[in-house]
């Protein structure tokens, strides 16, 4: 009786009357409307799954040399040759599916053995093989079997826990580089510090029984174009947002008639905003998952992977902190765990199609941030003498030079 009383004072109630009339007398222009962005919505999703298929991937794996004597610059080249904004017609775009390449840079641990795995579309192997070798003499680059085949959602026999990454400020400010840490300059090896190894040292201290994945997921940022990414409103491009805002600090220093030096804390935030935008771009995902066996679950583990990240951070600067994950604060939020089962379900099958950007799951549980060149090599670089982890797989021998009439 009550939802009959509220209907009627609805149905009576004359600025509702005037809509629902407005509306009947215009479906001729907004229903088309509305069914052919739809229309649109399923036709692009399916076509560009059918384009994913279709050029299909491979795994990678990077067996280090036993001596690396590069600084992470060595591995910022790399992605920067990876900046591959692609090009596209309508009819590519719309008939076709084609999307930008997106590639995946991985850190995985299993019994503690550390391993080092780039996923790509096969066009770009030729590519990715000329540059890590041309970086990296010695390195050992072998196709290999995906890790997370034969993993699955299973409550009885294992625990599965994952989460993803975001920022903590703003995507124009960066984090903190191998550069801030003086790794871009000759120094002693007792004298370097790459934080990296804080990563690597915990990966390698999971138990028999335990895995952790770590995944980066990267595409080139652009301008965003209808004919490329079919989408009609796009984001601000980084670069300029990146100008505004350094200009915005110096603006800060201006007064009515007189303009203020800058502390030194202020000095090296813009000069960090310039060195920053003078990079290449990408749009970044990163996840981590935590898989053990039951019997051998150990939940410092997650603690471990959630601050991983955590010495890239900087007051000033910007940083990693914890995004959404697979599970729930308080057990009302999810009755007999159905909630958690179907998240971790669609988060595993995320990771292990490395679909991120685009369908099935594209920006499931969390959204793109943008890290520099710069900043991914900080990130994810073959770490030199000063890494000493015991678990780091690497090559047996030396292999001879890489051939020299692979391009680069």
């Amino acid at each position: 009786m009550i939802f009959v009383d509220f209907a009627r004072a609805m149905i009576e109630n004359p600025v509702l009357r005037v809509a629902w009339n407005l509306l009947e007398l215009t479906w001729v222009i907004w229903l088309p409307g509305i069914l052919f962005i739809g229309f649109i919505t399923v036709w692009l999703k399916y076509k560009r799954i059918e384009f994913i298929v279709k050029q299909g991937n491979i795994l990678l794996e990077l067996k280090l040399p036993k001596d690396v004597q590069k600084s992470p610059l060595a591995m910022e080249l790399v992605f920067t040759s990876l900046y591959q904004t692609g090009a596209a017609t309508y009819l590519d775009t719309f008939l076709g599916g084609k999307i930008r390449p997106w590639f995946s840079f991985e850190l995985v641990s299993i019994n503690g053995m550390v391993h080092f795995y780039i996923w790509t579309p096969p066009k770009f192997r030729q590519l990715l093989e000329s540059q890590l070798y041309a970086q990296y003499p010695g390195l050992e680059i072998v196709e290999a079997e995906d890790y997370t085949r034969g993993i699955f959602v299973d409550n009885e026999k294992r625990i599965l826990w994952g989460t993803s990454f975001k920022l903590t400020k703003e995507d124009v400010y960066p984090i903190k580089t191998y550069v801030d840490y003086g790794l871009d300059r000759e120094q002693e090896e007792e004298f370097k510090i790459d934080p990296m190894t804080s990563v690597l040292d915990y990966l390698a201290s999971i138990k028999r029984g335990n895995q952790v994945w770590i995944q980066i997921m990267i595409q080139a940022h652009r301008k965003e174009k209808l004919k490329d990414d079919a989408r009609f409103f796009g984001k601000e491009f980084w670069k300029e947002q990146a100008k505004d805002e350094i200009k915005k600090k110096i603006d800060e220093l201006r007064s009515d008639d007189s303009f203020r030096l800058p502390t030194e804390g202020e000095k090296e935030l813009v000069a960090a905003l310039e060195r920053s935008q003078s990079k290449y771009a990408f749009e970044v995902g990163i996840r981590g998952i935590y898989i053990a066996d039951k019997e051998v679950f150990d939940s410092i583990n997650i603690t471990g992977l959630i601050g991983s990240f955590r010495q890239y951070s900087s007051n000033t600067l910007n940083g990693f902190k914890l995004g959404k994950f697979t599970d729930f604060d308080y057990p009302w939020q999810d009755f007999k765990r159905m909630r958690r089962d179907a998240i971790e379900r669609k988060y595993l099958n995320a990771y292990k199609l490395r679909s991120f950007f685009f369908p099935p799951y594209r920006h499931f549980l969390t959204s793109p941030f943008i890290l520099n060149t710069e900043e991914l090599a900080t990130i994810y670089h073959l770490p030199g003498r000063v890494a000493t982890t015991p678990g780091l797989i690497k090559t047996q021998s030396r292999k001879g030079e890489a051939p020299a009439n692979l391009p680069v």
